[in-house]
């Protein structure tokens, strides 16, 4: 089930919601059992048979993560050790084994058979939120969950199951513990859900069209290429952006509030710049449990480039089993290392240098994508050729801007920059204008809304990008 479909937004979400502000806040158990069952039941509507995955995951980590509170450190660490290696174990079985039997086949004179698997939806984002609260019971960072039910919930909550954003147990338990909804908090929620709906149904799809046009072309013109890539990258934004926008507002109308995902990366001026602002809770994730973990920055030049480009190549290979992924994540952590020689950061603080950098960054992020969406590197090499080849007609690219398409990709340009924090920064130096501003932000949901409705019902191409992830 998906968040931009009507069975959601109209049965699954109010059916819920109405459910749940029925049960008095005082039986917050209750409240939780609650979002559990529908979280399991929203995530069988697509996946019935790999439920059974996640609730093994939630059960084995829940157990474990017990016992370890009962035994000595030495104890601790080797069953903490035990539940990371079961969890990544099964990640790699569904995610890499057919993908490395098929690299393994093509290497050697054998025929391994390939077996046939689906990915489960969500297990990348799930199995790194289990890892986080086994390593930080480890650590002593949070206490062990007793409940099974609030641990099941804070593993499956609907909002951020399928695609994240990836939330550490710490940042959450208190408000599983105990939270209100109030009218301002659903008011809220149902304002940024809609603003992500409409990132999402109105420019992320729309840009889909031009960019898979483009990336399907036999021969595309530099012009289509390079509309291509351009579209790609607003595409890939304000789809997971949306989503995380999405799933923000939705826990806001359970009266839960979620971490930030998302800070206008496109505005960026270097590439640390960009990680910084770029899906922020996976970024945290392997900044914290992996890149702090190999030693940081506490071991040298040396050892800290080679920990930077270890942190990138996963992040790469967690994205998925094919070699442009990788190649993407070593391209990010090549030009980081490269900044870090140049000093980039300092130059591109200067006023004047900023447009220079902001151009690089958004040039590297463009190239880096390009591989990202690419079968395979042939033809993510043969792709980048043809946009620096400035060759073909313009035809082929014309013909996929409507009047409707360019307003579109205008707005994704516009509001991929700070457009609209600066804005509200100059209304809220007057009074009257910041309360005509804030109520304009909610009446402009309603025909939104509308215009999201109406789209979904004339077309059935509405994909979800990091659903496969």
């Amino acid at each position: 089930m998906v968040f931009s479909s009507t069975v959601f937004l109209f049965i699954f979400l109010p059916a819920v919601w109405a459910i749940y502000t029925l049960i008095p806040s005082k039986f917050i158990g209750a409240r939780n059992l609650l979002l559990a069952a529908v979280s399991l039941i929203f995530y069988a509507y697509g996946e019935p048979v790999y439920i059974i995955i996640m609730l093994s995951s939630v059960m084995f980590n829940w157990s474990m993560t017990l016992l370890m509170t009962k035994c000595k450190p030495r104890t601790q660490s080797l069953i903490c050790t035990a539940c990371v290696t079961v969890d990544l174990a099964v990640l790699a079985f569904f995610k890499y084994i057919p993908w490395l039997i098929t690299l393994i086949n093509s290497a050697l004179p054998i025929n391994l058979p390939i077996p046939s698997l689906t990915i489960p939806v969500g297990i990348s984002f799930y199995t790194f939120q289990v890892l986080s609260y086994v390593v930080d019971v480890r650590r002593g960072k949070t206490e062990a969950q007793h409940s099974f039910g609030d641990l099941l919930l804070y593993i499956a909550f609907f909002p951020q199951l399928i695609a994240g954003p990836i939330v550490k147990y710490g940042d959450i338990k208190e408000q599983i513990a105990a939270r209100t909804v109030t009218l301002s908090g659903t008011a809220i929620g149902i304002r940024r859900f809609i603003y992500g709906l409409s990132k999402k149904v109105l420019i992320s799809n729309t840009a889909a069209v031009v960019a898979e046009a483009a990336f399907g072309a036999a021969a595309p013109s530099s012009l289509l290429a390079w509309s291509g890539a351009v579209c790609y990258c607003i595409q890939l934004y304000f789809d997971f952006s949306g989503y995380s926008d999405m799933a923000i507002g939705l826990a806001h109308m359970f009266g839960f509030s979620l971490l930030e995902n998302f800070n206008y990366p496109y505005s960026a001026v270097s590439i640390r710049d960009f990680w910084k602002r770029w899906h922020i809770s996976l970024t945290s994730w392997f900044r914290e449990y992996v890149y702090f973990s190999l030693g940081g920055n506490r071991a040298g030049k040396v050892r800290t480039a080679i920990n930077r480009l270890i942190v990138f190549f996963l992040t790469g290979l967690w994205h998925g089993a094919n070699f442009t992924y990788i190649i993407w994540g070593m391209w990010h952590g090549l030009l980081m290392m490269f900044e870090q020689v140049t000093n980039i950061e300092k130059w591109s603080k200067k006023v004047l240098l900023k447009p220079f950098f902001h151009i690089y960054t958004l040039l590297a992020v463009c190239l880096g994508f390009v591989v990202f969406n690419s079968p395979s590197m042939s033809f993510a090499i043969d792709y980048i050729w043809t946009m620096f080849s400035f060759s073909g007609t313009v035809g082929d690219a014309a013909a996929l801007f409507t009047p409707y398409t360019c307003m579109m990709l205008v707005l994704g340009v516009i509001f991929s920059l700070p457009v609209v924090p600066a804005l509200r920064r100059f209304i809220s130096k007057n009074e009257k204008l910041a309360l005509v501003g804030e109520t304009a932000s909610y009446v402009m949901t309603i025909p939104l809304f509308a215009l999201c409705v109406m789209t979904l019902a004339s077309t059935s191409f509405n994909p979800f990008i990091y659903y496969i992830f």
